[in-house]
């Protein structure tokens, strides 16, 4: 019988360490309940038509438990595929075992899928191995996260205090204080290694480092001191050596990507292993024509033309997506040359297994005749040129000059996002609380000045980095009166991120 209710663990925070099996879950849910510490990103990974709801704000604090199991038992009933999205592990110091009982009480078949524990993760993000030899053969998990109200935790700390080995407990600022009194006053050394992570996995996660009896102050002298988890034992030291997660060139940096969501991934991804917060805010999104019969036309006869010229990644995407989906395959291109503009373009052709005829070094336009002219006279050759909607095209006019036929056609829009995020953007830049900005195209660079305004644009970029792909994002920032800091000559976000890091490092 398949379960009505998955528990998924959710991991520590990264969205990528969730389990495949909770992935593989969670994409069969029609409903998503899940905890307020859920990375967004992973709750984006849910089917987009389920419901999400954030059972962290569904009830009082009194009854909140109470509330969820019941909200849990009734998705199930409506026959809903619900899955329980859970920070850190369902059984591991969490409400997980008290929801399965619930749920086997209520005679609904569920399934546990458990997740890279949080105290687990915490260590080793922090480069604390949890054991290791001559440092002691106990790990001790100990329950400190309660609320500011409740006592210290009612064991036997004579006993903890005195068996050595490593201690891992998950607690808040001011509980750490009850644990760390309990733990010297009743045998731990004082000058015992500690440390104190917060936010494990994250590009927002911090270390504090200290002593036992000195950890407490550490942590209340931080400056945003949250949630996090207490590591006692000699294995604290090998830190120096091992930290590797916050070691990264641009661990700390908050990195702004104004791709559309269906170009930002790739970039994303590179920020995250590099140690930057990507912050995602899409100034474009990428439409279909609002006429689709050129385009059509031209797909259904791309054997007419001598050469189809790629200048961007979306082009690609929107003839190759109408070629494949007229129940032809990729066949249906032999024929035309195909030039790939930027190493950017060249490799999305690649993904779709095509090597492209030309993909010259140069991307400015003189560049670009001269490597099409050294395969052969333009004069007469037909040429498609799949662009967006924006409004003129030099290099179709110095084709034509050069005595080419070309078809300049539409074949995707690309609209400019505006709304709440934005607003919230405008805020973080006005605080500084952003280190980069970065602009693949001279199109975002345009589409941001237009969600913000010329003036404003210049001046909430004047006091942080920016970072551009390609000459004419950077001419486009240019006009705009907005300083750029990193403008790499090539077209790959390979470039761009290398780019960052150098000059942060400098």
């Amino acid at each position: 019988m398949r379960p009505k209710v998955f528990l998924i663990g959710a991991g520590p925070g990264a969205p990528d360490l969730i389990s495949v099996r909770g992935l593989r879950a969670l994409q069969s849910a029609t409903v998503v309940l899940h905890d307020s510490r859920v990375h967004p990103r992973l709750l984006a990974m849910a089917p987009p038509q389920a419901e999400r709801i954030d059972v962290g704000r569904v009830a009082p604090e009194v009854f909140e438990q109470d509330a969820i199991n019941f909200l849990i038992a009734e998705k199930a009933r409506e026959g809903q595929t619900v899955a329980r999205l859970k920070w850190g592990s369902p059984f591991l110091f969490d409400r997980g075992g008290v929801e399965a009982l619930f749920l086997h009480e209520q005679g609904i078949v569920f399934e546990v899928i458990p997740a890279v524990p949080s105290l687990v993760a915490a260590s080793s993000f922090a480069g604390i191995p949890l054991t290791y030899p001559g440092a002691g053969d106990t790990v001790t998990f100990l329950r400190g996260y309660e609320s500011e109200g409740r006592q210290t935790p009612g064991i036997d700390w004579t006993s903890l205090a005195n068996l050595g080995g490593t201690l891992v407990s998950f607690t808040s600022p001011r509980q750490l204080q009850r644990v760390v009194t309990s733990l010297i006053s009743h045998g731990r050394p004082e000058d015992e290694p500690a440390a104190f992570v917060m936010g494990p996995s994250v590009p927002a996660q911090q270390t504090v480092v200290a002593t036992l009896g000195d950890i407490v102050s550490a942590v209340q002298g931080h400056e945003k001191p949250v949630p996090g988890f207490l590591v006692v034992g000699t294995v604290v030291r090998f830190r120096d050596h091992l930290r590797w997660f916050d070691n990264r060139p641009l661990f700390g940096k908050r990195v702004l990507v104004t791709r559309s969501r269906e170009q930002a991934p790739e970039l994303v991804e590179l920020l995250e292993l590099n140690g930057a917060e990507a912050i995602e805010a899409p100034v474009l999104r990428i439409l279909a024509p609002l006429d689709e019969a050129p385009i059509e036309q031209a797909v259904a006869n791309l054997r007419s033309y001598d050469w189809v010229l790629f200048t961007s990644t979306n082009a690609v995407a929107a003839v190759l997506r109408r070629v494949l989906r007229e129940s032809r395959d990729l066949r249906a291109i032999a024929g035309p040359s195909l030039c790939a503009v930027g190493p950017g373009t060249a490799e999305r052709l690649h993904r779709f297994g095509i090597v492209p005829d030309l993909d010259p070094d140069d991307h400015r336009i003189s560049g670009l005749l001269r490597a099409l002219s050294a395969r052969g006279s333009l004069k007469g050759a037909r040429v498609l040129l799949p662009v967006s909607d924006a409004p003129g095209d030099s290099l179709a006019d110095e084709l034509r000059a050069a005595g080419a036929l070309v078809d300049r056609i539409e074949a995707y829009r690309a609209a400019t996002v505006e709304g709440d995020l934005h607003l919230d953007l405008y805020r973080q830049l006005l605080e500084r609380r952003i280190d980069a900005v970065t602009f693949t195209s001279a199109t975002t660079v345009r589409a941001f000045v237009e969600i913000h305004g010329a003036d404003q644009s210049a001046d909430l970029l004047s006091s942080t980095v920016v970072a551009t792909i390609g000459p004419a994002a950077a001419d486009a920032a240019a006009e705009a009166g907005i300083p750029v800091h990193v403008a790499t000559t090539g077209g790959t976000i390979d470039e761009l991120v290398y780019g960052l890091i150098h000059h942060f490092r400098s």
